[in-house]
């Protein structure tokens, strides 16, 4: 009977699970990051800011690498694109025939390199979507689109840097 108990606790044991962000699956050589500014082939100019931005503050936050500007003094280089944006209405108002509600979906590239310019991580295609808003009334108009990409901007982060983590 205690064999079994011992058997039934070691398979326990063994079985696989982890709690997510309990392990890092990059090389134990690597400290620091640089985050380089993000490409961008849209007409959105900020985005590619906003991208570098979310994406440093999210390996600060949940990582133990050192952030640095500079890729020479680096052990790994984070570097990201913006591919494409689209943007549509979605929702229309019937009386006027414009746009109340849109969809925004942004695609995204990202590659981790090591000092030895070997890629260690490289996503060609994250999709990312986000609904908002259109005012219907011009002098109440409220741009929510710049929040939007904010917002994706973080998503992308957090995506990455969980990949990154859990090599997803």
């Amino acid at each position: 009977m205690r064999f079994l108990v011992a058997l039934s606790a070691l398979a326990l044991a063994g079985c696989g699970y982890h709690a997510t962000g309990s392990t890092n699956l990059l090389p134990k050589e690597i400290h620091t990051i640089a985050i380089t500014p993000w490409g961008n082939a849209t007409t959105e100019y900020k985005l590619s800011n906003y991208m570098a931005e979310a994406m440093s503050r999210e390996v600060i936050s949940r990582t133990h690498y050192n952030v640095v500007a500079d890729p020479a003094k680096a052990d790994a280089v984070l570097t990201g694109s913006v591919v494409n944006l689209f943007s549509n209405a979605t929702v229309l108002d019937p009386t006027t025939g414009r746009g109340t509600g849109a969809q925004i979906l942004v695609q995204t590239q990202v590659r981790l390199t090591g000092k030895d310019g070997k890629v260690i991580f490289f996503r060609p295609n994250l999709e990312f979507r986000d609904r908002y808003e259109i005012g219907i009334d011009p002098k109440q108009y409220l741009d929510e689109s710049q929040v939007t990409l904010q917002r994706i901007s973080r998503d992308v982060a957090r995506t990455v840097v969980s990949a990154l983590l859990e090599s997803f």
